[in-house]
């Protein structure tokens, strides 16, 4: 029976235990885009994961949306995440790169004036998050099919600065509504190309992504990424089922090393459903856990690792605290953004400072 403290190999990835730290964007990084000393604290402080995947990574500057998040496309910000991965390793950690466009959920005041991109031309609800004034979003322009082959060539090119950065391997981020689940959905992707219509069509730029990503490190360091729930930013598929069990099935022949899915329980949950189309793929269950959660997954074998988001901004030493079952610090909602600023970030208390 797998336990929270098993560990297991996912691809060439070989985990201390089964829970993740999942990718959580903090915005601690300055105009620059360049990863920090505190950031290399941030994660060193959280390297008893048994994996830690970064906080969504810009891939190119048309894929920024939120200010001051991280990037992985000039030597600086390399430099960046050098650090911050040897602070991890030097811990005994493993720390993988999400990879991210966030195609449509962006806007001209992050693209130069120029209109975001995505599958097609249709508009999100809502607006941008962290811009102020507030903004809506807005229309954005369909790639070309010259295009989309620089987009992946800017992933794959990312996938390569983050071997340089010395990453243990990368997660492609094809969820919550960014641009390669803009593609993957019906409701966003209207083309009438190869890269839409049918579900092999919507699924072609996620897996030439992922083919891209596979030639750098090999599909034992390659994971994604995925939102079955279509709750994110606007999103919605006819068929999410066949959708993303296609998707899974696809991935499965490749033998990546894993696919993670954003989508808390409930009865009309499909992740178990993509699980039993993987074909043995490794699965990461993430969203709305808890403690019991996490150990019925693993003992039931309904997932192969369980990852935690809010927990491990307040918990740095959540595995420790799940394995004992010892009391969760809070997280403090109203310090999760901020740049360049320690409070609510690296100045959680460990179970062994609490109690000292």
């Amino acid at each position: 029976m797998a336990e929270l403290s098993s560990a297991i190999t996912f691809g060439e990835l070989n985990l201390k235990n089964r829970v993740v730290m999942a990718p959580l964007t903090r915005t601690r990084v300055a105009d620059d885009l360049i990863p920090t000393p505190m950031m290399a604290e941030y994660y060193a402080q959280r390297a008893s994961a048994g994996l830690i995947i970064s906080e969504a990574i810009i891939v190119s500057q048309q894929a920024i949306d939120y200010a001051n998040t991280p990037a992985l496309f000039t030597d600086e910000q390399i430099a960046g995440w050098q650090c911050v991965t040897k602070a991890v390793h030097d811990k005994g950690g493993l720390i993988m790169a999400q990879l991210w466009h966030v195609g449509r959920i962006s806007h001209p005041h992050f693209q130069s004036g120029n209109l975001p991109v995505s599958a097609s031309d249709v508009k999100p609800a809502g607006q941008l998050s962290l811009l102020r004034p507030k903004q809506d979003y807005v229309a954005p322009r369909p790639l070309t099919i010259a295009e989309i082959k620089t987009t992946i060539a800017d992933f794959k090119q990312a996938a390569i600065h983050a071997k340089a950065a010395g990453f243990d391997g990368v997660e492609l981020h094809a969820a919550n509504g960014y641009l390669v689940d803009q593609f993957l959905q019906s409701s966003t992707n209207l083309r009438d190309d190869e890269y839409g219509g049918s579900v092999e069509n919507r699924v072609r730029f996620l897996l030439e992504v992922v083919d891209a990503l596979i030639e750098v490190w090999g599909a034992g360091r390659v994971g994604v990424h995925l939102a079955p729930r279509c709750d994110e930013n606007d999103m919605g598929d006819a068929d999410p089922k066949e959708t993303f069990g296609y998707a899974v099935e696809a991935l499965a022949q490749r033998k990546i090393a894993f696919f993670f899915t954003r989508e808390y329980l409930a009865d009309d949950s499909i992740s178990g459903y993509m699980k039993s189309r993987a074909n043995g793929l490794p699965y990461i269950a993430n969203m709305r856990l808890t403690r019991q959660d996490a150990i019925d997954l693993l003992a039931s074998n309904k997932a192969d690792a369980v990852a935690f988001g809010k927990a491990y901004i307040a918990n740095p030493d959540l595995y420790e605290r799940l394995v004992a079952d010892a009391e969760l610090n809070e997280v403090q909602l109203d310090k999760m953004i901020g740049t360049d600023v320690a409070e609510g970030y690296i100045d959680y208390p460990t179970l062994q400072h609490a109690e000292a």
